[in-house]
C-alpha cells in the first residue's frame, strides 16, 4: 500500500489511528502527573523517589524501541503492535494494583515497553507511505492528534484524583490500551512490502544500526530532535513539583497550565505544516532552534536570579514547549528520509536516542531536586543548547561540506 492508494478519508482515518498509537506513551505520563504527590503520600515516598517512576518509564521507552524496529522490519508492522498493546494493557493493570512505590517503578518500565511499540511502528508506517517533505507534514498532523493527550490527560487525571483514588488513573489507561489493540486489529493495514523485509540475524541487525550510527546527518537530526524532546520531558517531570508544591497551584487546576502548553505544542506543529510547504525544512529548523535556546537560557537566568515567578516561568515554558512542536516533526522526517529500506530500525534508533536522553534528563531533575525550580530550568536550558550545538556540528557542517 502506498500514499497514492489511500483515499483522503482513509488517510485521515489512518493519521488519527497512528496519532492515537503514538499518544499511548504521553497519555501514560500526562494522566498520572497530577497524582504524583498523592502517590508519594500513599507510599510514604519522597518526591525524588516518586519521580523515578517517570525515569523508569523513559528508560523502558528507550530500551523497547531498539527491539521493535528490527522486529517490525522482519515481521511487518501489525504483529509487533499486537504484542506491544497487550503488554501495555497488562502492565497498566499491574500499576493499578501496585503495593509499593518500587513495584510501581518496575511496572512502569514494562508499561513503557508496550507503549513504545506504537511510537516506533507509527513512524515506520509514515515512512512506508510518504516521501520526506510529506512525512514532515504527516508527523505534524500526528502531533495534532497526539497533542490532545497533554491537553485532556492531566485534566482527566486531576478530576480522577479529585473524585477517586490514584489507582483509577491506571485502570483508565488500561481501558485505552484495550481500545488501541482493537483499532490495530480492525483498521490498521500492513504497510511493509515483502521486498523490504529484513533478516533478524543478530549480525545483520547490528550492521543496520552500525550503518545508521555512522551517518552523521542521521545522528545530527536524531540528537537535535531527541535533545529538544528531552527538554520537553524535563518540563513534564519537573512541573508537578514546581507548579503544585512550589507555586501552590491546586492539583485539579494543574491541568490548565499543562493544557495551555499542550495547545502551544499543537499550534506550533500545525504552523509547521504551513512552514514546510513554503520554506526549506532545514531553514525552519534553524529558526526554531534559536527560539528554543533563547527561551531556555532566559528560563535559567530568571529562575536563578528570582526575577520570574509563576507567570514568567509559565510563559517561558510555553515558548520552549511550542518550539518542540515545530522542531521535532522536521528532525524526525529528515533523519529517516534516506533510510526508507530500513524504516523500522531508523525509527527505533530515533526513539531510543530520544528516550535515553529523556531518561537521563528526568533522572537528573529527580536527583538534583533541591526544593526550587532551578534543576528543571538548568536541564531544559542544557537540552536546548546541546540540540543547537549538535545540529550545527553534524547536520549543518556536513551540508556545507557537501556544497563545497
Amino acid at each position: 500500500m502506498s500514499q497514492q492508494q489511500l483515499s483522503r478519508a482513509r488517510q485521515t482515518e489512518l493519521i488519527i489511528l497512528l496519532g492515537a498509537l503514538t499518544a499511548f506513551a504521553p497519555v501514560s505520563i500526562d494522566m498520572y502527573l497530577p497524582a504524583l504527590p498523592t502517590i508519594g503520600k500513599a507510599f510514604s515516598a519522597e518526591a525524588g523517589h516518586v519521580q523515578l517512576s517517570l525515569a523508569s518509564f523513559f528508560l523502558g521507552l528507550a530500551t523497547g524501541q531498539a527491539f521493535y524496529g528490527p522486529i517490525s522490519d522482519r515481521f511487518g508492522r501489525k504483529r509487533p503492535l499486537y504484542a506491544g498493546m497487550i503488554l501495555f494493557a497488562l502492565a497498566s493493570a499491574g500499576c493499578a494494583m501496585a503495593t509499593s512505590i518500587d513495584m510501581l517503578i518496575e511496572l512502569r518500565f514494562f508499561q513503557a515497553l508496550g507503549a513504545c511499540s506504537g511510537q516506533v511502528i507509527a513512524r515506520a508506517i509514515v515512512r512506508d507511505l510518504f516521501a520526506a517533505r510529506e512525512s514532515a507534514r504527516v508527523f505534524s498532523l500526528l502531533l495534532l492528534v497526539m497533542g490532545v493527550s497533554p491537553i485532556l490527560a492531566p485534566l482527566i487525571g486531576g478530576q480522577i484524583i479529585g473524585w477517586f483514588e490514584w489507582r483509577v488513573v491506571f485502570w483508565v489507561i488500561t481501558l485505552l490500551g484495550i481500545l488501541g489493540l482493537a483499532g490495530v486489529v480492525l483498521r490498521l493495514p500492513e504497510t511493509l512490502h515483502d521486498e523490504h523485509r529484513r533478516s533478524l540475524h543478530l549480525a545483520k541487525v547490528l550492521g543496520v544500526y552500525s550503518e545508521l550510527l555512522k551517518d552523521p546527518v542521521f545522528i545530527g537530526y536524531a540528537l537535535t530532535g531527541g535533545l529538544a524532546m528531552a527538554g520537553l520531558y524535563t518540563y513534564i517531570v519537573g512541573t508537578p513539583f514546581v507548579f503544585i508544591q512550589l507555586f501552590h497551584v491546586p492539583a485539579n487546576r494543574f491541568g490548565l497550565f499543562f493544557g495551555a502548553n499542550a495547545i502551544g505544542l499543537v499550534a506550533a506543529a500545525q504552523l509547521n505544516v504551513s512552514l514546510v510547504r513554503r520554506h526549506e525544512t532545514d531553514a525552519v529548523i534553524r529558526q526554531v532552534l534559536t527560539i528554543e535556546v533563547v527561551s531556555g537560557l532566559l528560563l535559567l537566568a530568571g529562575t536563578a536570579t528570582g526575577w520570574i515567578g509563576l507567570a514568567g516561568t509559565a510563559i517561558l515554558l510555553f515558548i520552549y514547549v511550542a518550539s518542540v512542536g515545530c522542531l521535532f516533526p522536521n528532525t524526525t522526517a529528515l533523519a529517516m528520509a534516506s533510510h526508507g529500506n530500513k524504516a523500522g530500525s531508523a525509527s527505533a534508533l530515533v526513539g531510543t536516542l530520544q528516550f535515553t536522553l529523556a531518561a537521563i534528563a528526568a533522572s537528573a531533575v529527580g536527583a538534583a531536586n533541591n526544593g526550587t525550580a532551578l534543576p528543571m530550568a538548568a536541564v531544559i536550558a542544557a537540552c536546548g543548547g546541546s540540540a543547537f550545538v549538535f545540529y550545527y556540528a553534524l547536520v549543518r557542517k556536513n551540508f556545507i561540506m557537501s556544497v563545497r
